[in-house]
């Protein structure tokens, strides 16, 4: 990572033994999240990092591994008739702030040091703000605000947008028996759009119960964009060797969980004469408000959009630590 982000510029934060390193340059990207020992980020082998492109895909250009921010959508869409002001707007792929540099402050402070990235809306009139910091005990906490700077009411979805690897120990931990909706399939017949289960079993076309928490015992190339509805605020990835990343937040601050599953089931290249690049093996663990990926959809066929009054500012806040693996059923 030093070596490809060393000509874009980045800044290190170190606490606890945990390392975080952000690229300004490259919409205020966190390219590494070293916790507990293991740096838990997936980097692309395919793309290379490059100077982001407002409008530009995000996936075709810009899929480089990581942890980036995806606001006022996830999915490129046009806000539908009926939005104040809004209707008929068209939003880019993963949202804006991928390819804009953020306003970049780092502080050292008596207990933490932290790095400030603010940017601002393109398309819509809002400031959106990010704190990281790492303390001494390890944790990384991300602060957010998002302000409605205009006089309408803004509609948005946002999601965190970290990249993991999959391994063959790689175990997902989410509240048992959360609420599952389907949003996007390949490869794997979850039942399609708007299909329900319970985690972490998935019904596979309509007979087979699959355990989803080990992404990896699938026997088959897949991929698929799920939902939860989080009736508790945490969410944790397990790997050998006892390594546990958690995360914690206040559930009414962020209701929903992204949970995009890629084990080379996926990819946005087309085949050519030469070749194609082999599909992903990764996978996105997302805290998000809102849901699915594209507004235009949470607005209408969702119903699960949030908005913003005209001058108000809304905060959340969630922390990622080092934990052991647990055996037997989460507490919650």
């Amino acid at each position: 990572m030093r070596e490809e982000a060393q000509s874009f510029g980045f800044a290190e934060l170190h606490g606890g033994g945990s390392h975080v390193a952000i690229i300004p340059a490259l919409g205020g990207k966190i390219a590494r999240m070293e916790i507990g020992g293991r740096q838990w980020l997936w980097k692309s082998d395919v793309i290379p990092y490059a100077e982001p492109v407002d409008g530009a895909s995000y996936v075709e250009t810009a899929d480089t591994g990581g942890f980036d921010e995806c606001f006022p959508t996830v999915g490129a869409c046009t806000v539908p008739g009926g939005v104040a002001q809004y209707a008929g707007l068209a939003l880019p792929d993963h949202g804006e702030l991928w390819a804009q540099r953020p306003d970049f402050t780092v502080e050292t402070l008596a207990d933490a040091q932290q790095a400030t990235c603010v940017w601002q809306g393109r398309r819509m009139p809002y400031r959106f703000t990010r704190v990281v910091r790492v303390d001494g005990s390890g944790t990384v906490t991300m602060r957010y605000e998002a302000t409605n700077e205009g006089s309408a009411r803004l509609p948005f979805l946002w999601s965190s947008h970290p990249l993991l690897p999959i391994t063959k120990d790689t175990r997902i931990v989410l509240p048992d028996g959360a609420r599952v909706r389907v949003y996007a399939q390949h490869g794997i017949d979850l039942g399609g759009s708007l299909a329900e289960h319970r985690w972490p079993r998935v019904t596979v076309a309509k007979q087979k119960i699959v355990d989803f928490s080990h992404p990896d015992a699938v026997a088959r190339r897949y991929a698929c964009k799920l939902f939860l509805d989080m009736p508790v605020g945490w969410a944790a990835v397990e790997e050998g060797n006892g390594a546990r990343l958690e995360v914690q937040y206040d559930a009414r601050e962020i209701p929903n969980f992204g949970l995009w599953l890629n084990r080379r089931g996926w990819t946005p290249f087309k085949r050519t004469l030469l070749k194609r690049p082999k599909p992903y093996l990764n996978f996105a663990f997302e805290p998000c408000i809102g849901a699915p990926d594209t507004l235009s959809e949470a607005i209408v066929a969702w119903n699960s959009a949030h908005w913003l009054e005209a001058g108000e500012t809304r905060g959340w806040t969630m922390a990622w630590k080092a934990g052991a693996t647990r055996s037997g059923k989460e507490q919650e």
